[in-house]
């Protein structure tokens, strides 16, 4: 009963607060915590964290909910999160920190640094500058690419990335589209390899963490030795919490410059006041880890992007900067980005002309959009001393509703599947092996009188073929840490009936951007 009171007057006080209160815009730490608390009763998920700074103070820094569901120790402000995406802001800092040293310019074309890099073009690679690696114009579709080190554990190095571009084929004019890619983050953090003599994690750790006393943070899990402190990453499926194991890159094969870095509350509170503080740091801010020229840099739109329609913002520009999204909400710059990995979600917030800062941390997939979204617009939305509006009800639907389409979807694909006449079909017809310019090779084999998928660079895509109609299989991955992402393999056959190459896609609409199978043309080897 204690429990039920305790949640009862958070929920009070969130009301109160937000509903009628507007003599201040400074919102208390129990403030916060009611906000949180009714997010997280409302969401399926173990853990969070959130941190808030305001006028160059941390006013809040708190952990909620549990590590993990196997030993339900609880998060606090140093438990440590993958932030994902948010590292890339650290990436784009690094290489303004070279700027500033005179190592590189921004506009230094990235063949006078890596000269084996080669785009799908001759104009395009000779144009191609460093600011391009981060600003999501390369021309080249979403996510593409990605499927060479998502899901992890595949065998795919720095130097086949560098090398996959020249085989990709462009979905826009260069420089006129904004398409979300993260290989090119990770050419940037071998930019920074290359010019500093450092590795992308070394110069992260001693060039940024270390400055800025960010002692319990980490450039990848790999060099976390404790982890009694690490949240785990869990699975939500019908409100029910599974564990799934941590997304882990080796720093020896692949830098984490898009994506890689741990981290806490309590260290990130510290890098959302060196950001709000233009570059400076310390006691007094006599110390500075960028200047504020390379802030403009980093925080002026590059390329466009569209504006959020909701006059409750009333937002006129949108676009993304270099590490950053920018727009303006009710006449103040907001500066964001968000992170995920399975099972870890984040999003980070700045709004500089409020001396403002959120972060928010979580480690369930998906349910933690819905915990990281509600709780930054709420409090912003008091920052904004906007009237109440129900965040968390809101995302809960349309989260609810992304579901419903999704499993709907999908149950009909396997029902189809279940129907599907297979009295016809020769496995033989489809068994060898086929190969991608960029992925390279993938077995179909037979096994027990059942059609297998394996991919030889990737082993966690492995698994069992299920008939669907016509030329076209539904795979099913045998690792279920591979969330909605089972895929239609669908068969080119020469006038014989025998196949002699597969393009895919994935059968869910919820299906995470970086499965990028559309991207693989697979073609049979001569001989099998």
């Amino acid at each position: 009963m204690k429990n039920i009171y305790s949640k009862l007057t958070l929920l009070l006080i969130l009301i109160l607060s937000l509903k009628l209160s507007k003599v201040s815009s400074q919102v208390s730490s129990q403030e916060i915590d009611a906000i949180v608390e009714r997010a997280m009763d409302n969401f399926t998920v173990a853990g969070a964290a959130v941190a808030v700074v305001k006028d160059g103070k941390i006013i809040h820094q708190r952990g909620y909910g549990i590590q993990s569901i196997a030993g339900k120790q609880k998060v606090n402000e140093n438990t440590n999160f993958g932030i994902a995406s948010n590292s890339k802001a650290f990436t784009t800092t690094a290489l303004a920190i070279l700027v500033e040293e005179g190592k590189i310019s921004w506009t230094d074309k990235v063949i006078e640094h890596i000269p084996e890099f080669k785009m799908y073009n001759d104009y395009v690679t000779q144009n191609f500058n460093i600011q391009d690696l981060l600003t999501h114009r390369s021309g080249l579709g979403l996510g593409i690419g990605d499927l060479m080190f998502f899901p992890d554990g595949s065998d795919f190095t720095i130097d086949d990335i560098i090398s996959s571009f020249q085989h990709f084929k462009p979905v826009s004019a260069f420089r006129t589209k904004f398409d979300y890619d993260n290989l090119l983050y990770l050419v940037a953090g071998e930019v920074i390899s290359r010019v500093s003599g450092l590795t992308w994690e070394e110069f992260i750790k001693q060039r940024i963490f270390e400055p800025l006393a960010m002692d319990n943070s980490y450039a990848s899990l790999t060099y976390i030795t404790d982890k009694s402190n690490v949240a785990s990453p869990h699975l939500n499926k019908n409100k029910e919490l599974s564990l799934t194991s941590p997304e882990e890159w080796n720093p020896k094969k692949i830098n984490g410059a898009a994506g890689s870095i741990y981290s806490n509350v309590n260290d990130i509170a510290n890098w959302l006041l060196v950001n709000l503080n233009k570059g400076k740091y310390g006691p007094n801010l006599e110390k500075q880890l960028f200047t504020e020229a390379s802030q403009r840099e980093l925080w002026k739109i590059h390329t466009t992007t569209n504006a959020n329609t909701n006059s409750r913002y009333n937002s006129h520009f949108a676009g993304y900067g270099l590490g950053w999204k920018l727009t303006d909400v009710k006449g103040n710059m907001l500066v964001s980005h968000t992170g995920g990995l399975i099972g870890m979600l984040s999003k980070t917030t700045l709004v500089p002309d409020l001396n403002l800062g959120i972060i928010v941390l979580t480690n369930t997939y998906l349910d933690g959009v819905g915990v990281f979204s509600a709780v930054t617009q709420t409090i912003l939305d008091r920052y904004l001393e906007l009237d109440y509006f129900d965040w968390t009800e809101t995302y809960a639907e349309r989260l609810n509703r992304l579901d419903n389409v999704a499993d709907e979807v999908v149950a009909k694909i396997w029902a189809v599947v279940k129907k599907a006449d297979k009295t016809t079909l020769d496995p033989t017809n489809y068994t060898g092996i086929y190969k991608d310019p960029w992925f390279g090779k993938i077995e179909i084999y037979e096994n027990e009188k059942q059609l297998w998928f394996k991919a030889l660079r990737s082993p966690k895509l492995t698994g069992p073929m299920h008939y669907y109609k016509a030329n076209t299989f539904v795979v099913k991955w045998q690792d279920t840490s591979l969330i909605d992402a089972d895929a239609f393999v669908m068969f080119q056959l020469d006038e014989e009936g025998k196949a002699q190459g597969f393009k895919m896609k994935g059968i869910s609409p919820a299906i995470d951007f970086s499965y990028d199978f559309q991207d693989l043309d697979l073609k049979r080897i001569n001989g099998d």
